[in-house]
């Protein structure tokens, strides 16, 4: 392969590089739009119509979400910077390579310029051809001078063409240090927000630490209440896989019918795909152990995940089943178990419920209403999903919002 071979050939595969690099910036660009789309909820959801001027612990609550989500969008932005600095890095070589390439193009044209001048005259080229000793020879030498004109024109082509690519390169070079510098600009806004929210609930943190011991007893009490719920809800289903058995053998999984059957697997080829329990809503609280947010020496527990949404918010069933169960407790709020197959969801948390037990329910059918904690002024919605009695994260279930 000739060097000219091989540098097309650099230049093709820092191209693809580039539409490669250009692919993994697009896919970090849509992650931070949608956390951007969240964060617009929650700053819709959580802080708009909050009106009361005492600081409150579901206010260090809010912040502490909001600048997670915010570190994110920096994260994500200093990996696109990282993709940017690769790509023109590519792009200087790319150019000195081509403009390298092009010199020498110009060299040689140069030279064979030249020497067509010494050789300009027509008498010589006739000369050149009549004087060879057989008509053999005359042809080669004709067939000389034409790919000498033909190797003259690819020449100039070749410089025309690598110039072009040269101008391509640049722009491109241009358009991405133009983008590098307004993503660290970006970034440096990001930065100074994320300091002046953090200065803000160090602030809020500080006006409460006289109260943490109280919001650790309430958090223990909010998680035992949680902890009663949960143990109510996996007897219920023993339950049902018991009744499902009766006229077999004991059993840990549910006896059901060929529709059900269909139903569960339907259920299960639509994991990913299905419909949030709310129109509009942000997850505030993640699936499985882990620090309270604010009181970090505060461990929580979760089988489902807790999305914050409007005022009057309708729950909705996020797949067709059958109402398992409607669960009220002294004190608590209600929650739905709705039946599909083997799989059970749950809507935890709800003002108004308007399903009894034995329903058959659509997808998407409105079960009840959330309730709305006047003190805080949230609207939260605990939503689980149960394999049997097997608690899944609900987030690789539903769609990405």
């Amino acid at each position: 392969m000739s060097k000219k071979s091989i540098l097309f050939a650099v230049f093709l595969i820092s191209v693809q590089i580039g539409f490669s690099q250009a692919s993994s910036r697009k896919d970090l660009e849509n992650q931070k739009q949608a956390i951007q789309k969240e964060l617009k909820q929650i700053n819709n959801l959580l802080f708009i119509n909050n009106k009361k001027k005492e600081v409150a612990f579901s206010d260090i609550e809010n912040l502490t979400l909001k600048i997670q989500r915010q570190q994110e969008i920096v994260k994500l932005t200093n990996r696109q910077i990282n993709i940017l600095n690769d790509e023109i890095s590519q792009n200087q070589k790319t150019k000195a390579n081509l403009e390298k390439d092009l010199e020498e193009i110009k060299l040689a044209y140069k030279q064979m310029i030249i020497r067509s001048y010494k050789a300009r005259s027509g008498k010589n080229k006739l000369m050149f051809i009549l004087s060879a000793e057989t008509f053999f020879q005359a042809f080669k030498r004709t067939q000389y001078i034409k790919q000498y004109a033909s190797h003259r024109r690819n020449q100039a082509k070749k410089i025309v063409s690598i110039s072009e690519n040269i101008s391509n390169v640049i722009k491109d070079l241009s358009q991405r240090l133009d983008l590098k510098r307004d993503l660290l600009q970006k970034n440096r806004d990001n930065q100074k927000t994320l300091e002046s929210e953090k200065t803000r609930v160090n602030k809020m943190a500080y006006q409460l630490r006289s109260q943490e011991k109280k919001y650790k007893r309430n958090i223990v009490l909010k998680q035992k209440e949680s902890e009663k719920i949960d143990k109510e809800i996996e007897k219920l289903i023993k339950e049902a896989i018991a009744a499902s058995n009766r006229k077999k053998a004991k059993s840990n999984n549910f006896s059901l019918t060929p529709e059900a059957l269909a139903l569960a697997k339907s259920f299960e080829l639509n994991k990913g795909k299905l419909p949030w329990p709310v129109s509009r809503g942000v997850v505030i609280q993640k699936f499985g152990t882990q620090p309270h947010p604010v009181v970090r020496t505060a461990k929580i527990k979760s089988n489902g995940i807790v999305i914050a949404t409007e005022k009057s918010a309708k729950a909705k069933t996020v797949f067709k089943g059958v109402v398992l169960s409607v669960l009220k407790f002294r004190g608590s709020n209600p929650t739905v178990l709705v039946q599909h197959g083997n799989y059970i969801t749950a809507y935890k948390n709800l003002a108004k419920v308007f399903v009894e037990k034995g329903d058959n329910l659509d997808s998407g059918q409105v079960i009840g209403e959330v309730y709305n904690n006047e003190n805080s002024g949230k609207s939260t919605l605990q939503f689980s999903v149960f394999k049997k009695t097997t608690p899944l994260n609900p987030i690789y279930w539903i769609l990405k919002m």
